[in-house]
C-alpha cells in the first residue's frame, strides 16, 4: 500500500518512519528543499512529558486578560478580521473549564510518556545523534505561589505517572550549577529526571537520512496546491510551482501533516481542522563560557521561556502570538529572550551573534493534536500538536501507524476515530 506523507517536518518524517517500519510504501512531500525548515527548525528543545497541562486551563482567562496591552507578555494577542481566529479563541475558552482541563490533561500525559518510550527506542534502534541530553527538565518558580507550586505540580504529576521532585535552591545549585547567578530570587523549583532534550532539526534530518537509506522517497521543492476528492475519497494532490506545470500524485493513503497550514488545505473538502497557528520566537546563540551556561533544560514557569543546550549553542525560546499567518519577526520579542538570557547567565553566551527564528506552532483550542482518520476514505491525520510537538512526535506517528495497520493504539488517547466533544 502506497501512503503519501504531506509535509517533511517532525510530523511528517516520524509519521513515515512508523509506516515504513508497518511495511507501507511511503512517499513524503514538501515544499521546502530539504526537510525540517519550517515549524521543527529551531524550537525550544524539550521532551517535556513534565508538563501535560495545556494552555487552555482555568487560570488562564484572567492571565491572558492581564497581559492584553503588554507588548512584552509572554502571549501576545493580535485581533484581526479572521473568522477562524474567533471561532479558535472561543473554543480555547470552552476547553478552560475544569473538567475539559482534566481531560485533557490526562490524554496529553497518556500520549507524552508514550511517546517518549518510543524516541527512546528508535535511537537506541537507529543510533542517530541530535544533540540530546537526558540530564531531565528543571521547572523555575518565582514569586510568592512558587513556594507551594512545585509540590502541588509534583502531586499531580505522579497522579499522571509522570517523575518530579519538589526543590530547593540548594538542590537546584546541585542539579544545575549555572543556576548561582540568577537574577531574581528562586521560590522554587521542580525537577522532571526522566525528561530530555535535543535539537529536533537535528534529529529531523538524521531520522530522513535514515529513511533514504531504506529507500523512502522524499519529494522536495514540491507546492502542494489542492487535495483532489471524488466519492468521499482522496485521488491526488495536485503540486508545483506557482510559475511552472502542475503536477498530480496519486498514492493509496496520504497522511496529513502540514502544521498551522493543514486546515487551509482541507477546508475544500468539507474538513474543519481547529486548527490556529500561534507563533513561537527563539535565539540561538554560541556558548562562550560552559561553566556559565547550563547543560539541563529549564524552563521559566513565569516569562513561560525555554532553554536547551546543545553543545557549544545555546536555544532559547519562548512568547506565544496570535497574529494569524505572519512570519516577521518582532526584534522586542527577541530581545526579551536575549535580556532574560543576559541576566539570568551573564557571560554565558556572545549575544552579538545571536540568530533570531519564528515559527508557526500548530495549536488546538484543547492542545490535544489531531491524529487519526477524518471525513475521507484515505486521508489521515498527524498534526495540530502545538507547543508540544517535539514532545509527542514519535508516539504520536507510532500511533497513526497502528490506526493505519488495523491495530488499536497502546496510548489511551481520543484518536480522531474515537473523537469526543
Amino acid at each position: 500500500m502506497h501512503v503519501m506523507v504531506l509535509g517533511a517536518g517532525l510530523a511528517g518524517v516520524t509519521s513515515a518512519w512508523y509506516l515504513n517500519k508497518a511495511g507501507f510504501d511511503v512517499t513524503v512531500v514538501d515544499r521546502q528543499s530539504a526537510p525540517a525548515m519550517e515549524t521543527s527548525f529551531a524550537n525550544g528543545g524539550q521532551i517535556s512529558v513534565s508538563h501535560p497541562e495545556p494552555w487552555a486551563n482555568p487560570s488562564a482567562p484572567m492571565t491572558i486578560l492581564r497581559w492584553l496591552g503588554d507588548d512584552a507578555a509572554p502571549l501576545r494577542f493580535r485581533p484581526r478580521a479572521d473568522w477562524r481566529q474567533w471561532r479558535w479563541s472561543a473554543a480555547f475558552l470552552r476547553e478552560c473549564l475544569p473538567w475539559r482541563t482534566e481531560r485533557n490533561t490526562t490524554a496529553i500525559a497518556a500520549l507524552a510518556r508514550y511517546s517518549r518510550e518510543q524516541l527512546r527506542a528508535l535511537r537506541q534502534e537507529t543510533g542517530i545523534d541530535y544533540r540530546y541530553q537526558q540530564r531531565g527538565i528543571l521547572h523555575l518558580f518565582f514569586g510568592k505561589q512558587g513556594a507551594d507550586e512545585p509540590a502541588r505540580r509534583a502531586d499531580a504529576l505522579a497522579r499522571l505517572g509522570i517523575a518530579a521532585e519538589p526543590c530547593d535552591l540548594e538542590r537546584c545549585l546541585a542539579i544545575e550549577p549555572a543556576l548561582a547567578r540568577l537574577a531574581q530570587p528562586l521560590a522554587g523549583a521542580l525537577f522532571a529526571p526522566d525528561d530530555e532534550s535535543g535539537d529536533a532539526h537535528a534529529f529531523t534530518q538524521a531520522l530522513t537520512r535514515a529513511l533514504q537509506a531504506k529507500g523512502v522517497q522524499f519529494r522536495y521543492d514540491t507546492p502542494i496546491h489542492r487535495i483532489r476528492h471524488e466519492g468521499g475519497r482522496v485521488t491526488n494532490v495536485e503540486v508545483g510551482r506557482d510559475d511552472g506545470p502542475r503536477e498530480h500524485l496519486e498514492a493509496n493513503a496520504y497522511v496529513m501533516c502540514l502544521g498551522s497550514y493543514s486546515p487551509l488545505l482541507v477546508a475544500p473538502l468539507g474538513e474543519y481542522l481547529p486548527i490556529y497557528p500561534v507563533k513561537g520566537y527563539s535565539v540561538t546563540l554560541p556558548v562562550v563560557d560552559a561553566a556559565r551556561c547550563p547543560e539541563v533544560s529549564l524552563t521559566d514557569e513565569a516569562r513561560r521561556i525555554v532553554c536547551s543546550r546543545f553543545g557549544d549553542q545555546f536555544r532559547v525560546a519562548g512568547t506565544a502570538e496570535l497574529n494569524g499567518y505572519d512570519l516577521q519577526i518582532d526584534e522586542a520579542r527577541c530581545r526579551n529572550l536575549l535580556d532574560w538570557v543576559d541576566s539570568n547567565f551573564p557571560g554565558a553566551t556572545d549575544r552579538a551573534a545571536a540568530v533570531p527564528w519564528c515559527g508557526l506552532r500548530p495549536a488546538t483550542p484543547s492542545n490535544r493534536p489531531l491524529i487519526g482518520k477524518g471525513k475521507m476514505i484515505n486521508l489521515y491525520y498527524n498534526t495540530g500538536h502545538g507547543s508540544l510537538g517535539w514532545t509527542l512526535a514519535c508516539g504520536s506517528a507510532a500511533a497513526l501507524a497502528d490506526l493505519m495497520s488495523g491495530t488499536p493504539p497502546t496510548p489511551d488517547f481520543p484518536f480522531l476515530a474515537t473523537r469526543f466533544d
